[in-house]
C-alpha cells in the first residue's frame, strides 16, 4: 500500500453508501436496517408477465427527510 491510502477500510451496507451519496448532495436521509420497514414485506414485480424477473433480492431501505420521497428502496434483480 502507499503512504496515501489508509490502513483500514470501513464495510457499509448499501443503504449507508447511497445515504452518504445523498448527503453529498445536500439530502438529508438515514439508512435502515433490513427486513424493517413495512415496505419490504409485499411483492417486487407481477408475476403475470414473462419479462419480470423471479429472482428479487432486498438490499434495505433509506429514509428522506424534508421531501415529498418518503422511503427509497434498494432492490437487486438479476
Amino acid at each position: 500500500m502507499h503512504d496515501s491510502e489508509p490502513d483500514t477500510f470501513v464495510l457499509q451496507s448499501w443503504p449507508e453508501k447511497f445515504s452518504d451519496m445523498l448527503k453529498k448532495i445536500g439530502v438529508d436521509s438515514k439508512s435502515k436496517q433490513i427486513g424493517t420497514d413495512d415496505i419490504e414485506k409485499g411483492d417486487y414485480y407481477s408475476r403475470y408477465f414473462s419479462q419480470t424477473p423471479r429472482m428479487v433480492s432486498n438490499k434495505g431501505c433509506i429514509d428522506i427527510e424534508n421531501s415529498n420521497i418518503d422511503v427509497i428502496q434498494i432492490i437487486q434483480k438479476g
